[in-house]
């Protein structure tokens, strides 16, 4: 079965960085895409930024150039480095696995737990 796990997260001042990890087991990650998603409280979750199986990564416009995705695909993981953080990067942040064709990502399931990410000012 496909379990996800993010970890990573925590409390970090504005400006501050920290690096998010997913462990992925149960799928042979490496023909799959990998992808970072958040939810702020109360809005809808949104994809942060994704990397398919060749390398190739796209970002929310909102994270371009502050966050970049990487993928080790003999330890099954996908990163999310997160530099000059803003308090409206707060969020609880999910890892996915999924396909990512033509410009679409088509996001799998289960979702992983989540990890909690708080930007203070």
């Amino acid at each position: 079965q496909v379990q996800l796990v993010e970890s990573g997260g925590g409390l970090v001042q504005a400006g501050g960085s920290l690096r998010l990890s997913c462990a992925a087991s149960g799928i042979t990650f490496s023909i799959y895409a990998g992808a970072w998603y958040r939810q702020p409280p109360g809005k809808q979750r949104e994809l942060v930024a994704l990397i398919g199986s060749s390398g190739n990564t796209d970002y929310g416009d909102s994270v371009k150039g502050r966050f970049t995705i990487y993928r080790d695909d003999a330890k099954n993981t996908v990163d999310l480095q997160m530099n000059s953080l803003k308090p409206e990067d707060t969020a609880v942040y999910y890892c996915n696995v999924g396909i990512y064709s033509r410009g679409i990502y088509h996001n799998g399931d289960p979702w992983g737990q989540g990890t909690q990410v708080t930007v203070s000012s």
